[in-house]
């Protein structure tokens, strides 16, 4: 069973639909939105069964060029 997380993302300035992009050309995600406020994205992922949370967005996501800083949150169960 896979896990579920959300991931904030901060941008640095004038980068964040380039890292946009980059989210996207990697199909790493369920969901992705611009949001307002102190994060400049959100993202729905999933995380395979037996992975590492924090060791798989390490690799495929927080490697891209303008990320400057990410919130996770991890989820424990669907209502």
């Amino acid at each position: 069973m896979s896990t579920c997380v959300f991931i904030q993302i901060r941008c640095k300035p004038g980068s964040t639909y380039r890292v946009a992009e980059d989210i996207a050309l990697r199909e790493l995600h369920s969901e992705l939105y611009s949001t307002s406020g102190e994060y400049d994205l959100l993202m729905k992922l999933y995380i395979p069964e037996g992975e590492d949370v924090g060791k798989y967005i390490n690799d495929r996501l927080l490697d891209i060029e303008g990320i400057e800083r990410s919130l996770t949150t991890l989820t424990f169960k669907a209502f």
